[in-house]
């Protein structure tokens, strides 16, 4: 544990000292390829033009590479894999894209990732936004934030750990370990495999991003709310506005760019969820979406490459507009272009 702290500390002292190497030597050397010397006025006017063109592309140059090795070029040969077999070696066309029109796993999949669509960005944006109004007005409402953020901390992994314990199911007669049939059985009810219930399994799974995402959901619209003018409230207020009114058409529009940010960030988040359902149900029992989909078809039962790289596709495909639409909506919250 010690070594790989000192390790992770040395890399990035040198990773640090790298960087400011790199772009101290660029600019000396962008200096000395484009002096500016008395007397030449013009030139010199010149070479500082040239030089405020090309010291940001300089500075930018290796980030650049770093995501067109780490970002671009993975597009790409996913793209170009798409139309192999299993292995990579001979083209088949859109021989995966047929198969994914018609598979049956596959169409399960995009039903349950529009399930949790449908389900979690709303439940996390409305839990989020109701905590944080009501946090807002206790004394102990700090107290509440943190205890709410508290799940954030946690991996989707650890997590997933947590809620097994809760879903936990022991035979009918024995003692009940898991916290939702104890109180099924305390009540009169049997016990249930919860998370092995078709279709409502889904909603177990849900459960479990939510818990982790209010937090986040809250914290940000907590903010957005401090942020609207106390003036528009007051006149609310005056003119004779209820609490109610006041929340859904004083509070609500004003910071509905910020609410739509958070729906689209935790929406963009559930198109890529992989770490639960992998956890708690590995796919089964008509659980499985598509991150855990192409997981299964490029590293299990021997590997379909084609078939993943497919797979992968459509979810870029669908993260993608939505990434666009959220980048824009920010830069026009911060007043950018």
């Amino acid at each position: 544990m010690v070594s790989q702290i000192v390790s992770a500390v040395g890399v990035m002292i040198v990773g640090v000292f790298v960087c400011a190497l790199y772009y101290w030597l660029s600019d000396k050397v962008l200096n000395l390829a484009l002096p500016v010397r008395d007397g030449d006025v013009t030139q010199a006017s010149r070479n500082l033009n040239r030089r405020a063109v090309i010291r940001p592309w300089l500075f930018l140059g290796p980030a650049l590479l770093l995501l067109g090795i780490y970002l671009v070029y993975p597009v790409v040969a996913t793209l170009i894999l798409s139309f192999y077999d299993r292995g990579g070696q001979t083209f088949v066309g859109l021989a995966n894209y047929r198969w994914a029109f018609f598979d049956a796993g596959f169409r399960q999949s995009i039903f349950n990732n529009i399930l949790w669509l449908a389900v979690v960005p709303a439940a996390c944006t409305f839990f989020g936004l109701v905590i944080a109004v009501l946090t807002d007005r206790i004394w102990w409402g700090n107290i509440a934030k943190s205890i709410v953020f508290m799940p954030m901390a946690i991996s989707f992994v650890g997590a997933s750990v947590i809620w097994k314990f809760i879903y936990e199911y022991r035979g009918a007669g024995d003692t009940q370990i898991g916290l939702l049939n104890a109180l099924v059985t305390m009540l009169g009810g049997n016990p249930q495999v919860w998370i092995a219930l078709p279709f409502w399994n889904n909603f177990f799974l849900m459960v479990i991003l939510i818990w982790i995402q209010t937090g986040f959901a809250m914290v940000i619209l907590s903010a957005a709310l401090r942020g609207i003018p106390e003036e528009t409230i007051e006149a609310a207020v005056i003119d004779g506005a209820n609490g109610w009114q006041i929340f859904w058409k004083i509070m609500v529009p004003q910071i509905w760019g910020t609410i739509a940010v958070v729906w689209t960030t935790i929406t963009i988040l559930v198109l890529k969820v992989f770490d639960i359902v992998l956890t708690m149900t590995n796919g089964q029992w008509d659980t499985m979406v598509l991150a855990n989909l192409m997981f299964d078809w490029m590293f299990r039962g021997g590997g379909d490459s084609g078939r993943s790289a497919v797979i992968a596709l459509v979810i870029m495909a669908a993260v993608t507009p939505i990434m666009i639409w959220n980048i824009r909506q920010a830069n026009r919250d911060a007043g950018g272009h």
